[in-house]
């Protein structure tokens, strides 16, 4: 059993790897903006859990398409396709990554030693033939975990926004690499805050009838 995992992040594929799981990499050619502002004209404005779900299935939808509309197949060894993208909420606003630097700064400058919300759209499409056993579905889930800043310093900010970390995250922050001492706790699932749910995705890949241990890469 193979997983694509429809996403760049090098995070989430240690954070599958860690767990047994060596997907193969192809990433999404989505844009992101136009899908948002597509669902915002015709449903309205969304809600940041909403619009990381609906992210994830766009790209995975993106990836999975092209693995099915290649001749010969792009990658035949894939079997379930995952996407999923992060959203980190404060008050109510959908953050995505940083514009830059100086939006970093007034990003930590709002969060630091208060609470805010990292929702993780995860969609799960199955490429199987159904002869062997595929299902067809897709489906997905979105899992919130709320998020507690420490109360930094100007010169840590300065200082962490330097390292350029803050620049390729959903909502400035890591909690898997320098971010990880500026988050002073987590309520919920620590592996969403890193960019995917093990077990949000343990339920999907089962609901597909995947036993989960079947992901795991086994030496030959």
């Amino acid at each position: 059993m193979r997983l694509v995992l429809a996403s760049a992040s090098p995070a989430r594929s240690a954070t599958l790897r860690a767990a047994g799981i060596d997907p193969l990499v192809v990433v999404s050619c989505v844009d992101e903006d136009a899908v948002l502002a597509d669902a915002a004209r015709r449903f309205g404005p969304l809600e940041p859990a909403d619009a990381a779900l609906l992210l994830a299935r766009a790209k995975c939808e993106d990836v999975a398409a092209r693995l099915e509309g290649a001749d010969p197949p792009e990658q035949p060894e894939a079997q379930l396709v995952l996407g999923c993208d992060s959203i980190f909420e404060l008050d109510g606003t959908a953050y995505g990554k940083p514009t830059g630097p100086d939006d970093a700064r007034e990003r930590w400058r709002r969060m630091a030693g208060r609470t805010g919300l990292l929702h993780t759209g995860h969609w799960l499409i199955d490429l199987r033939d159904p002869a062997a056993g595929g299902t067809g579905a897709t489906l997905g889930e979105t899992v919130t975990t709320q998020v507690d800043f420490a109360a930094v310093t100007e010169a840590e900010i300065t200082a962490y926004v330097a390292t350029g970390e803050p620049l390729g995250c959903a909502g400035a922050f890591t909690i898997d690499g320098y971010g990880g001492a500026f988050v002073a706790g987590v309520r919920g699932d620590h592996h969403n805050v890193v960019g995917v749910s093990l077990p949000a995705l343990r339920g999907l890949v089962t609901q597909v009838d995947v036993p989960w241990p079947a992901l795991w890469a086994r030496a030959d």
